[in-house]
C-alpha cells in the first residue's frame, strides 16, 4: 500500500464503515503503541522523558501526529473494515486512548475501552478497543505476573470475555511480556513465568469448557520458537488439539518474517495464538491459520540506511523524534463466521 492510498482511506473510511452489512466477518489487530503517552507529570510513574522538558521534549502537538499516525494505520490495516478487537500495550493510561478513539477518524466508528493502570514501574500499560456495534464485553479481569522474588511490578494479563456479534463467547488475552533487558538469558526466566501464569488461566477455562473459544495476542517480547511459547505456554502446531493454544505465528517466524526490526534482523514477537475451537470451520465463529498477517504499508516503513532493506519508521530513534507511529508493525487477524 503506498503512502497515497493511506491518506485517501483515512478520508474516504468514515463513509465506507457506514455501508458494512451485519454479517461481515471480524478484524482482530493487536498493536504495539511504542511510549503512547501524554505530556503530563504523573507522580506515581517514571514519565519523565515523556515531558515537555524530557528527553524526548513531548508536547501535546507530537502526541496529536501519534495519535492520528495510529489511527491511520488503523484503517488502513482493516481495508474498509474497521477491526471489531484490537489489543494494544505500551499505552500510559486510558486519557491517550480517549484520545484515540474519540479525537481522530476512529470517533466516527464507536469504540469502547477496556483498560487498568499496571503496577509497571513506567506506568505503560495493556488495553483492548472493541467495537461497540461487534462486541459486548460480559466481564473483564487483571492478572498480575509475579516472579519468585515476590516482584509483581510488570504487565498485567488483560483479560476480557464477550460475544462477538450475538454469535458466540470469545475469552480474549492480551499480553506485553517482560523485555529483555538486561539480556535474552538472564531475561528469559521472566517470560517464562509470565507464560506459565498465562498457561494456568487459560487452561481453567478450558476445564470448565473444552470448547472455549480463546483467543490470545500480544507483544511477548520473544519468537514462536523459543522456550517460553513452547514450554511456557505450551502452544502447539498440531491442530487436532481441541483444549491446546494452537502456535498461529510460528510459520512466518521460520520464514524469516517479523513484526519488528532490530539491527539487521527481523523479528517476530507480536503474536496470536487460538484455541482448538477457533479451528473448526463449523463453529459460529473459527479462524483460518494461514490468514494471520503482519500489517506492512509503504507509509509504516523507512529505508534502513545503516543495516540496508527496509526498517519500521518509529516515533523516536536514536533520541530524536522521527514522527512515525510506532516501532512494531500491528498484527491480524480475521475471525470468519458460518451463521
Amino acid at each position: 500500500m503506498n503512502r497515497f492510498t493511506g491518506y485517501l482511506l483515512l478520508l474516504l473510511f468514515p463513509f465506507a464503515c457506514l455501508a458494512q452489512q451485519a454479517g461481515q466477518d471480524d478484524l482482530v489487530l493487536f498493536y504495539n503503541l511504542e511510549n503512547l503517552f501524554d505530556p503530563v507529570k504523573d507522580s506515581t510513574i517514571n514519565d519523565n522523558d515523556f515531558l515537555p522538558d524530557g528527553r524526548y521534549g513531548w508536547t501535546w502537538s507530537k502526541l496529536k501526529t501519534k495519535v492520528h499516525a495510529i489511527a491511520k494505520t488503523i484503517i488502513a490495516a482493516g481495508n474498509g473494515n474497521a477491526p471489531a478487537l484490537i489489543g494494544v500495550c505500551e499505552v500510559e493510561n486510558r486519557h491517550v486512548l480517549e484520545r484515540l478513539i474519540k479525537r481522530t477518524p476512529l470517533a466516527k466508528i464507536g469504540y469502547d475501552i477496556v483498560h487498568h493502570n499496571s503496577p509497571d514501574p513506567r506506568g505503560i500499560d495493556v488495553a483492548l478497543l472493541y467495537r461497540t456495534d461487534r462486541f459486548t464485553v460480559l466481564h473483564s479481569a487483571w492478572f498480575k505476573v509475579c516472579y519468585e522474588s515476590g516482584n509483581c511490578r510488570t504487565r498485567e494479563i488483560l483479560y476480557a470475555k464477550g460475544v462477538l456479534q450475538d454469535l458466540d463467547t470469545l475469552h480474549i488475552f492480551v499480553n506485553h511480556w517482560p523485555s529483555k533487558l538486561g539480556g535474552a538469558a538472564q531475561s528469559e526466566p521472566r517470560r517464562i513465568r509470565a507464560a506459565e501464569i498465562l498457561h494456568a488461566i487459560t487452561d481453567s477455562v478450558f476445564c470448565t469448557n473444552p470448547q472455549a473459544n480463546i483467543l490470545v495476542m500480544g507483544d511477548f517480547n520473544d519468537t514462536p520458537d523459543s522456550r517460553p511459547i513452547i514450554e511456557g505456554l505450551r502452544a502447539v502446531s498440531d491442530t487436532a488439539c481441541l483444549t491446546c493454544l494452537h502456535n498461529l505465528m510460528l510459520p512466518m517466524a521460520l520464514r524469516g518474517e517479523g513484526s519488528l526490526k532490530y539491527q539487521k534482523n527481523w523479528e517476530l514477537i507480536d503474536l496470536f495464538f487460538v484455541s482448538g475451537n477457533l479451528l473448526d470451520k463449523k463453529a459460529p465463529v473459527y479462524c483460518e491459520p494461514t490468514e494471520a498477517k503482519i500489517f506492512r504499508a509503504d507509509f509504516l516503513l523507512t529505508p534502513d540506511e545503516k543495516f540496508l532493506g527496509e526498517k519500521v519508521r518509529r516515533t523516536h530513534e536514536a533520541g530524536k523524534y522521527t514522527g512515525g507511529a510506532s516501532d512494531h508493525l500491528p498484527v491480524i487477524l480475521p475471525i470468519k463466521h458460518t451463521y
